[in-house]
């Protein structure tokens, strides 16, 4: 039997030894350290197409066989600066629940990301020949960590989008998410077997969350389906998007729940709700932008087209609510002017691309001009051979005033005084349109000496004229003039859609029919 004694000095000697195999594993991960960080940075980099990656720091852990690295830098070689992205610290290691499944993945934990992307870098993505899936960054993540991503964390994370305007970023922070069973080590048998949730700040003042399951080894794309959530976002931030599409947006927020579900064979988006409040937005048409705007609607009216009724793919709206202040600028005119609907409140309820989820039903409530009440309803049914609709408005007592940019330009007049009507019901259906304009003006004056004074004599004789010849069509004793324009006949275009069959008539008939007894002017200059 071995003594008390001898024991104990194999105690010492055993534990001597462990302290000295663990300082030997410890000096030798830090010799490798330098050279295993070169190793790596030349690997990603040889993996990655378009990219370029540095890698500042690297801690090996032998004990845990995990890898930890510090301040990793990605940046686009076509515009390197500023770079798309920074990791501070991610941490890389094994998945060690994953074992009790008879698996070897590894688990990555990242700290503090920082995605930033700009206008340039994202054109420079959008023309490379190479498609993102192709850009090697799964060969990148096994040149961290030899073993693929079961788990994946992100703690505080930070997007950044600039796109025109650097003062007015895209920005979503404080992002967290956990992704778990990516490899589907644990039930390889489901459609989406990887457990997800994602929530952040959007815009310093809105959230959003999402929370649902994925297929992340989905061909040729990475499968979802979640429920998501945006509360309080606000729209100031989409100024320098919109604005290349024409509209001018001075605020508002808005609000949306749904599903959405985007795998190889099947595309869904399914919004229960969406809500765009206190909005003050403006498009504005010019001669400059004409032709981009003519070939902007052309190809929207094509995509509309191809998803209609297309199998796989469900784009649906149960309720879409806006509220504020809309309005349409003219430039194109001499003088210009702007049509605007004030205390807007318009709801659509049950819009979708599918013929089987049947009709869509619209109404519109406000101030046209900021006098004139309006109601304005319609019906959109499933467009099965071109569009059906049926759209009715009236508007009644908007001051005349407020539209005299708009007489200026179709009527060459002005007035100082009166109220405008308009009431109107369409159908359209079979390439056919049959419906009607009608315009009321009541106790219009236009013409008036102290308003007039800087005007020249033919100026204001043909206003003169104007003016006589309302009081020639007043039907006394109301103090009204009043007109009527049949609008039945064929659809000019029977490949249009319905938006721009809607948009054509107020362009068209509207204008035309406002001015009752007088022709728009044929100017090159008015010409839109």
């Amino acid at each position: 039997m071995y003594s008390k004694s001898r024991l104990s000095r194999v105690g010492i000697w055993g534990g001597g030894a462990i302290v000295f195999a663990l300082l030997v594993v410890y000096l030798g991960s830090f010799l490798i350290e330098g050279p295993l960080r070169r190793q790596m940075e030349g690997q990603i980099n040889r993996s990655l197409k378009g990219y370029t990656v540095n890698l500042q720091e690297l801690d090996f852990h032998p004990v845990g066989l995990a890898v930890t690295l510090k301040d990793l830098v990605i940046r686009q070689d076509a515009y390197p600066d500023p770079p798309v992205a920074h990791f501070p610290l991610l941490h890389a290691h094994v998945h060690w629940r994953a074992i009790l499944s008879g698996r070897l993945v590894a688990e990555f934990d990242l700290e503090n990301p920082r995605i930033h992307i700009n206008l340039e870098q994202l054109r420079a993505e959008a023309k490379s020949e190479v498609p993102v899936e192709e850009r090697g960054w799964q060969e990148a993540a096994l040149a961290i960590y030899p073993l693929k991503i079961n788990r994946l964390t992100i703690n505080d994370g930070d997007f950044e989008y600039i796109d025109e305007d650097p003062d007015r970023p895209l920005h979503l922070d404080r992002i967290n998410l956990k992704a778990q069973n990516i490899r589907n080590v644990e039930s390889p048998e489901r459609t989406y077997p990887s457990p997800f949730e994602f929530e952040g700040r959007v815009f310093e003042t809105g959230r959003a969350k999402m929370t649902g399951n994925a297929n992340f080894l989905a061909e040729p794309h990475v499968g979802v389906e979640a429920e998501l959530e945006a509360r309080e976002v606000s729209l100031d931030y989409f100024r320098p998007v919109l604005s290349r599409y024409n509209f001018y947006l001075g605020e508002g927020v808005f609000s949306a729940a749904g599903k959405i579900e985007y795998a190889p064979e099947i595309k869904i988006a399914h919004l229960r709700t969406l809500r765009a409040d206190n909005l003050a937005m403006d498009y504005v048409h010019s001669a400059r932008t004409a032709a981009k705007e003519e070939e902007r609607v052309e190809k929207t009216a094509e995509a509309a087209r191809e998803v209609s009724n297309e199998p796989g793919l469900l784009l649906r709206i149960d309720d879409l609510r806006l509220t504020g202040r809309l309005g349409m600028v003219n430039e194109a005119t001499d003088p210009p002017y702007r049509l605007f609907l004030d205390s807007m409140d318009f709801q659509l309820v049950n819009l979708s691309n599918q013929f089987s989820h049947g009709e869509a039903l619209a109404r519109l409530q406000g101030n046209f001009m900021g006098s004139g009440q309006t109601l304005a309803t319609a019906t959109f049914r499933p467009e099965k051979s071109g569009p059906d609709f049926d759209l009715n408005v009236k508007i009644e007592g908007t001051q005349l005033k407020s539209m005299n940019d708009l007489l200026r330009v179709y009527g060459n007049f002005d007035v100082v005084a009166g109220s405008f009507s308009l009431y109107s019901e369409i159908r359209v259906k079979n390439d056919e349109i049959d419906g009607y304009l009608k315009p009321h003006f009541q106790d219009m004056d236009v013409y008036d000496r102290r308003q007039d004074e800087e005007k020249d004599i033919f100026r204001k004789m043909y206003e003169g004229l104007v003016g006589g010849i309302m009081n020639l069509l007043k039907n006394e004793p109301r103090e009204e003039v009043a007109t009527r324009a049949d609008l039945s006949g064929e659809v000019e275009d029977p490949e249009a859609s319905t938006w721009q069959i809607i948009v054509r008539l107020v362009q068209n008939a509207f204008i035309k029919a406002i001015l009752p007894g007088f022709e728009r002017e044929a100017s090159p200059k008015n010409e839109d």
